[in-house]
């Protein structure tokens, strides 16, 4: 067990709070065959990050604005299989609405899509791909979503389930836990994660005075 205290948590959503791998899986896999692309790598390569930066890294000559909207259309209308983790939603409930936010890879239209799908509100100060300059493994993401939130990032624990975003979330100055939802444990050590644990099921949280203490399963 390990009791960490911070100020807020700044959370990943796909593969943390919700599990939206099938459809993401089905649309790249898609994609990467009509492309002539090994889908498995492809299917690796976008995961944690923007897709404009993985369509730009294997279609340098394309009109990459319109390869990402049929990407982002045919993941907004996939929503088979989109479903909280275990633990998100009583981790959410227990922490105060202006501790907590999302940083995510997902334009603003698609996160809002997928989360009302399932049925975890829409945070006022979520910060999405369509908020930032460079996304992760940048650390502008969860900058942004600390800065929304008014507390220095130092003061926050990031939640990630992809090397892209751990390495965001340190390269910010947060303290992150890494979830085993989507990638095995050493990619995320080696990525940096301060510690790594199951799903938001390992993880309660309680007020400490001025801010949190997470108390963590790992």
């Amino acid at each position: 067990m390990a009791t960490i205290r911070c100020s807020a948590v700044l959370f990943d959503l796909d593969g943390v709070l919700i599990d939206s791998t099938p459809a993401v899986t089905r649309v790249w896999h898609r994609w990467a065959v009509e492309h002539g692309f090994d889908p498995e790598t492809v299917v690796h390569l976008a995961h944690g990050r923007p897709s404009r930066i993985t369509i730009g890294e294997l279609l340098p000559n394309a009109d990459i604005n319109r390869e990402n909207r049929e990407v982002e259309r045919r993941e907004m209308e996939d929503l088979e299989g989109v479903v909280l983790l275990p633990g998100a939603g009583q981790l959410l409930n227990s922490l105060p609405r202006e501790r907590w936010t999302i940083a995510t890879s997902c334009t603003r239209a698609l996160a809002e899509v997928r989360l009302r799908a399932a049925g975890l509100p829409i945070p006022k100060a979520m910060i999405t791909a369509s908020d930032v300059e460079i996304g992760k493994p940048d650390p502008e993401p969860y900058l942004k979503a600390a800065a929304k939130l008014g507390f220095p990032a130092a003061d926050c624990i990031v939640m990630e389930d992809a090397p892209a975003g751990v390495r965001a979330g340190k390269a910010a100055g947060a303290r992150v836990i890494a979830f085993l939802t989507t990638m095995i444990r050493r990619s995320l050590e080696n990525a940096g994660a301060d510690w790594v644990a199951q799903d938001c099921a390992d993880i309660t949280a309680s007020n400490d005075g001025d801010g949190l203490r997470l108390t963590l399963r790992c």
